[in-house]
Parts: C-alpha cells; sequence; structure tokens
C-alpha cells in the first residue's frame, strides 16, 4: 500500500497484529478515510433535502476534491475507501442476491455476454493494427473494456512480455476505463430512462457494459435496488470470466514469460467476488435472517458512497486528455461498441 512502510515504520520490529502496528495504520488511513466521509455525509445532505441520485452527488463532489489526490496523507485513505471498501461494499451486496436471480439470468443473457467480451477483445485487437499499436496493446484495451476495467488490465499486463511500453500503455488502461467508465456510470443510466428499458434489462445493459464494478453498482442504484442487484450479478459474471481470458492469453505468450520471474502472483478471481458468492450461498440457504440482510445492505451502501466518493477524488479529466489520440480512440471505440452490441443484443432480448 501506498506508503505504509513508511507510515508503521517505528513499528516494523513488532508483529503484524501488534495493537500499535493497527494504530499507526490507522492514524495513516485517517485523513482520507475523513475526507470521504465529508463528502458522502454533504451527498446525504443534498440528496435528503433537495433530491437528487446519492451516489452522483458523491461522485460530483468528489471529482471537485480531484486536486487533494496528491497529498499523500490524503492519498492512502482515498485509496482504502476506493478499493478495500468498494470490495466490502460489493461482498455485502452479495446477502440480498440469491441464486434464484442469478439463474432468472437464464442462458441467454450468459451468452449475449460472453459474445460481446470475446468479440470486443478481438475487435481491439483488430482496430490496434489499423491505429498502429502493438497486438499486446489491443489485448489489453479490448479486455480492460471487455471484462472489468483497472482490475483486468493489471491482470492481463501480468501474463504480457515485460517491457516498458506495456508498462506505460498498462497505466495509459488504468486511466482510461476509471475515466470513460465514470463518464459511462453518469450518461448510461440516462439513456436507459429515455429508451424507457424494464429493470432487468437495464441491469444486463449496465452490468455487461460499464467497465469497473464500483460504477456498475452506482449506476444501477441510480435507476433502483432491482436494476443495480441484476447489474451486480452480470458485472460479477463478467469478472468471473477473467480467469479463462487471462490464461488463454498467457498460453499465447507462454514462450516469452519462460524467463520472466514474476515477483508477486496476481490473484485470476478476485476475493471479493468469492466473498460475494458465499454471501449469496449463506443467504439463499437462509442461514442469514431477514434483520441481517438489512443491515448488510445498509453498511454496503455506505461502503459504496465512500468508495464513489473515493473514485471522484482519484479521476482527473486532465489525465484522458493527455493520453494521445490513438489510444483514447482505441478505448472509445471498443467502449462504443461493447455497448451498442449489448443495447442491440439486450434490446431483442427482452422484446422477444
Amino acid at each position: 500500500m501506498l506508503r505504509l512502510e513508511e507510515s508503521t515504520s517505528a513499528t516494523s520490529g513488532r508483529s503484524k497484529w501488534h495493537p500499535l502496528t493497527w494504530f499507526a495504520l490507522a492514524r495513516a488511513l485517517l485523513p482520507g478515510v475523513l475526507m470521504c466521509v465529508v463528502i458522502a455525509l454533504a451527498s446525504t445532505f443534498l440528496s435528503e433535502h433537495y433530491g437528487g441520485p446519492l451516489l452522483l452527488y458523491a461522485l460530483l463532489i468528489g471529482l471537485s476534491f480531484h486536486f487533494i489526490h496528491d497529498n499523500p496523507k490524503v492519498k492512502i485513505g482515498v485509496e482504502f475507501c476506493g478499493r478495500t471498501l468498494l470490495r466490502i461494499g460489493v461482498a455485502l451486496l452479495g446477502a440480498r442476491i440469491s441464486i434464484e436471480q442469478v439463474t432468472q439470468l437464464g442462458v441467454e443473457v450468459g451468452l449475449v455476454i460472453l459474445f460481446a467480451l470475446v468479440l470486443t477483445i478481438l475487435v481491439g485487437v483488430w482496430w490496434a493494427r489499423g491505429l498502429g499499436c502493438t497486438r499486446e496493446e489491443g489485448l489489453l484495451s479490448g479486455g480492460s473494456v471487455a471484462i472489468c476495467g483497472a482490475s483486468a488490465a493489471l491482470a492481463i499486463a501480468a501474463v504480457l512480455p515485460q517491457s516498458k511500453a506495456n508498462e506505460r500503455f498498462t497505466l495509459l488502461a488504468v486511466v482510461a476505463v476509471t475515466v470513460l467508465s465514470t463518464i459511462a456510470m453518469v450518461v448510461y443510466p440516462l439513456a436507459i430512462q429515455a429508451l424507457q428499458l424494464s429493470p432487468a434489462a437495464a441491469g444486463v445493459f449496465l452490468g455487461g457494459t460499464i467497465h469497473d464494478v464500483a460504477q456498475v453498482v452506482a449506476a444501477g442504484m441510480l435507476l433502483g435496488p432491482e436494476v443495480a442487484d441484476t447489474a451486480t450479478v452480470v458485472k460479477l459474471f463478467r469478472v468471473m470470466l477473467l480467469m479463462p481470458v487471462v490464461m488463454v492469453i498467457s498460453f499465447m505468450y507462454r514462450h516469452q514469460q519462460a524467463q520472466e520471474a514474476q515477483e508477486k502472483a496476481l490473484p485470476l478471481v478476485p476475493g471479493f467476488l468469492l466473498a460475494f458468492v458465499v454471501m449469496m450461498l449463506m443467504s439463499s440457504s437462509g442461514l442469514i435472517p431477514e434483520r441481517l440482510v438489512q443491515a448488510a445492505s445498509d453498511l454496503s451502501r455506505i461502503c459504496l458512497v465512500l468508495a464513489i466518493a473515493a473514485v471522484g477524488i482519484k479521476t482527473s479529466i486532465e489525465d484522458l486528455l493527455k493520453l494521445g489520440w490513438k489510444p483514447l480512440m482505441l478505448f472509445v471505440g471498443e467502449t462504443v461498441f461493447i455497448a451498442v452490441l449489448v443495447l442491440v443484443s439486450v434490446v431483442m432480448l427482452f422484446a422477444s
């Protein structure tokens, strides 16, 4: 974690379970977390007194505070909210999603998502060649757009040939998909309302197109709990497809990887996904009482509001302008492609 070693240097000789070690960590996280809490409270006040979506207020206020993100005293806590609390919030959503809801999505929805994912990656490689980019850049951009944004970009980069060019493009991919996913979180719900899609169709569209989990959940909640639940399930199905995609790409580059030592292996299936599945199974089997399900849902919402505030603080519109037009066109083109493909498929699927 960023600068964590510096903030805990005084306790380096102690066990990681020592109370003073936890105190040093909490003190390091406090400024950034408090910043997100203040934004969350302000957003809640605006939503309750003037109406409007809570998460959208949190995002917009967070964007206005981007200038503090580079402050090392704040950054570590913001990163904690944007990653750890996000994953806790998504995992807790599993308590209110049952296996019956997953099966109700149907084989057709699964095939639509799988087809869109594969085709987006292939189109990304094809467009990269046309723009003068490498195949690796096409795979990285297509995979990050098709699966789960920055997480997919990092996982795919881990199995690509290690080079300075690929490292730079990986950083570019993280910025691009984060910004585009934030834009999609605001624009897609408006498009859904204009098209008057059903909650099921809206959830499949959001879960099948937006890059990052946080923005999928936020966009779904802008349209209601039913849409958010469906979008989350569809999105997590996309995340589950990360493992086979990374394995295929790893096989493609197995010869280049033969001499490359990996210092730290990235998990192919994120831990929050496993926690989500465990919570969902416990809820489906009746092991979680209704009272705890509601408590988990409320806690999840708090975590997600804090996470969205952190996403706003971390997002820089200026960074998008510095990417260069070719990579930008690649990411924008892939984003529009998967959105149109899934939208047409969803309209045809739910109209029949």
